[in-house]
């Protein structure tokens, strides 16, 4: 309708835009800058430039769940790993908001006997972050004997002991006791990692689950013990399965 009012005048320039001015003429990238800065300050928002909306709809997207694929074919990235680059900083969010209802996840009927409580040094987290390993063993009574090092030739940092019925429920302690000493030690679980291999034989140690931790307030680890309980529904093999923030 404008196309033809303006065309009546002989005044309508056609430039093959679908955004353009009143009279059909292309937008100049600085005028939609000036004008987008004006809005910005009229609705009383922080500032951000135009430019910044891609960024903030990406990382809407991921945090609302988006597969970071869907992400990627949105914003024109050539490969999964340039948005996987470029949106670093999202993903430990994604691993964290993840985690945030494990307290509803848990049994509280996994009890466990500490041995020796468990000590993280300041030194592990000189870099921010910390990776540490659970290491188990079954005596002869069935009982599970938990350690957590920082190498697997290292001292413990801690040590548990725990009748569980299962592997999964001795994961499931070994779960609860890091995160509640991470709580009191106002640090957070950042991510973890379940190993899925089977302790068949008694006395052989073998790691039962990793943790990265960094000096942060805890804030759970749902996704850790949703991976546990749904372990029994799969066939064990001798890969990791890491929980995380999904690709």
């Amino acid at each position: 309708k404008a196309r033809e009012e303006w065309s009546s005048a002989e005044a309508w320039v056609e430039s093959d835009r679908f955004f353009t001015l009143e009279n059909g003429e292309p937008l100049h990238p600085d005028w939609v800058s000036r004008r987008f800065k004006r809005l910005v300050e009229l609705s009383g928002l922080p500032p951000v430039r135009l430019h910044d909306l891609r960024h903030i709809s990406a990382s809407l997207s991921l945090l609302q769940g988006n597969d970071i694929k869907v992400v990627q074919e949105r914003l024109g990235h050539s490969s999964r790993q340039i948005t996987s680059d470029t949106y670093t900083s999202v993903l430990p969010e994604l691993a964290r908001r993840e985690a945030e209802s494990m307290t509803s996840v848990i049994p509280r009927s996994v009890s466990y006997d500490e041995l020796r409580p468990l000590s993280l040094p300041r030194k592990l987290l000189s870099d921010g972050t910390a990776v540490v390993y659970a290491e188990a063993a079954r005596n002869g009574n069935d009982a599970w004997i938990i350690s957590v090092k920082a190498r697997p030739d290292g001292r413990a940092l801690g040590t548990i002991k725990t009748s569980a019925a299962s592997q999964e429920s001795a994961t499931l302690a070994v779960v609860q006791w890091v995160r509640d000493h991470c709580k009191k030690a106002d640090l957070r679980i950042l991510s973890a990692d379940k190993i899925t291999a089977q302790l068949s034989e008694a006395g052989k140690r073998r790691r039962l689950a990793r943790f990265v931790i960094d000096g942060a307030s805890e804030m759970g680890l749902e996704s850790l013990a949703r991976a546990v309980l749904e372990a029994g529904e799969r066939d064990h093999g001798p890969s990791e399965e890491t929980v995380r923030a999904p690709e």
